[in-house]
């Protein structure tokens, strides 16, 4: 692997090489080579991500409100963020997947590659310190953080639903979830949004992709 190039692109020089491996091994390859993949650093990172992040908004946007403060976190730590980060940093290229994940250029997976950058986090802190992790994260989110918190006051998708149906006298909207899926840390769900007794919409989501 050139972990020189990876490192250079994350900003961050590896004092031990085998963990940086691990953060960029997913599951379809560790399962068929039985190695370790980047689940167990995932999980970490997810944590590491939401207390730096709810810790620079709270240092750094006092005007923000607690349930602002949420909105914004939610939106930097979600799925689409988190992905957009991983193709600016060309993670794409040095993921180590199964051959049903790897096309001709590169893992494409938005899951996949959101879920790498929570295993960098991670690895960077265990093999160094919390203040590392934290300005790859800074380093990389603080943008997301600032346009998030400009849309804050931004009405959210319920709300507007919300406002639509009931144009023309009150109606009964139900949120409700059909189905789930997957660990609790990494859990999938299908939805419905029913209104007076009627299914409108169906949808498959995760918890990080609501943005």
């Amino acid at each position: 692997m050139q972990y020189e190039v990876i490192e250079k692109n994350i900003g961050y020089t590896f004092n031990n090489k085998e963990l940086l491996k691990t953060a960029l091994t997913h599951t379809s390859y560790a399962n068929m080579h039985g190695v370790e993949s980047n689940e167990k650093l995932e999980y970490l990172g997810d944590s590491i991500l939401e207390f730096i992040t709810s810790k620079y908004l709270y240092n750094n946007y006092k005007k923000l409100k607690e349930g602002e403060m949420t909105k914004v976190r939610a939106a930097v730590v979600c799925e689409q963020s988190l992905y957009e980060v991983a193709v600016r940093l060309d993670f794409s290229e040095f993921l180590i997947t199964g051959k049903s994940e790897k096309s001709d250029r590169g893992v494409k997976n938005k899951a996949i590659l959101a879920d790498s950058i929570e295993a960098i986090i991670a690895a960077i802190y265990l093999d160094s310190s919390l203040d590392n992790a934290e300005k790859f994260i800074i380093e990389n989110l603080s943008e997301s953080i600032e346009t998030s918190s400009q849309n804050v006051g931004i009405k959210d998708y319920k709300t507007v639903l919300q406002e639509k149906l009931q144009e023309h006298g009150n109606v009964k909207i139900e949120y409700i979830i059909i189905s789930e899926k997957g660990p609790d840390h990494d859990k999938y769900f299908v939805s419905e949004v029913v209104c007076d007794g009627k299914v409108l919409a169906k949808r498959c989501w995760k918890v990080k992709e609501e943005c």
